[in-house]
């Protein structure tokens, strides 16, 4: 987990009170100096086979002490983490680029070969303009490829497109090794941390979400909303030296 080590290196010295803390059913929210999201990973199994340390407590503890947790085996306190994490993490947004990661994925992508860890809601539409588009899931649908098919696929991309949630489950840093030096590497999702720390292991294009309105946020989190559902957020790109959007 060296790159999740040198992401906390990262973090601001003084401590930050933890103001709010939410565990949605799909999304995690931490607020201290920002309002930061990640998706809510938990183990398959019994719900009593995982348990959160110190619950009931967590609001007592800084912004600092629960992005530690990103270090976890425990996915359910990895997810929480990376939501204190992004709380902590200062964007310059003159440097940022408002563009869907959809579009960036076609513009780049097409007649290319190109992998995508995760299954995105764009999906599709990357299949029809690409050379080959291959889906690549933990709980792969009709079409996707297992996990086990990266070390096979990834190498062979043009455009690698990475899921956030492979820093919430440890699985980057091995995702990252298997890319060709050549690849256009993209890590997107909310829970990607908006840091140009990620273009020292080799991402050429950093898309996260940037919390704008906490009050909605928050409020679509605690009601169970997905994704597009969650409203007071902003889809940000900070983008290596080079790449142009």
């Amino acid at each position: 987990m060296k790159l999740q080590k040198a992401l906390l290196e990262t973090l601001p010295v003084e401590p930050y009170p933890v103001r709010k803390l939410i565990v949605g059913v799909h999304w995690t929210a931490v607020c201290s100096k920002y309002c930061g999201l990640a998706s809510t990973l938990v183990k398959e199994g019994h719900h009593t086979e995982e348990t959160v340390r110190d619950v009931g407590a967590l609001h007592q503890k800084s912004a600092q002490e629960l992005a530690y947790w990103i270090l976890s085996d425990n996915p359910l306190e990895a997810s929480i983490g990376m939501a204190a994490f992004n709380s902590l993490l200062d964007v310059d947004e003159l440097q940022a680029v408002e563009v869907n990661a959809a579009k960036i994925l076609t513009d780049y992508g097409r007649g290319k070969n190109v992998a995508v860890v995760g299954h995105f809601p764009f999906v599709s539409k990357l299949q029809s303009i690409t050379k080959n588009c291959w889906v690549i899931e933990k709980r792969p649908a009709t079409g996707d490829y297992p996990e086990q098919a990266a070390q096979d696929l990834i190498p062979r991309a043009d455009v690698v497109a990475i899921t956030g949630t492979a820093l919430i489950n440890h699985t980057i840093e091995d995702l990252l090794h298997l890319c060709r030096p050549n690849a256009l590497v993209m890590v997107l999702g909310p829970s990607t941390p908006l840091t140009p720390r990620l273009f020292d292991y080799g991402v050429s294009i950093v898309s996260g979400s940037r919390v704008w309105d906490e009050q909605s946020a928050i409020l679509c989190v605690e009601q169970g909303a997905i994704f597009p559902q969650v409203q007071g957020v902003r889809l940000m790109n900070i983008v290596a030296p080079g790449i142009k959007l």
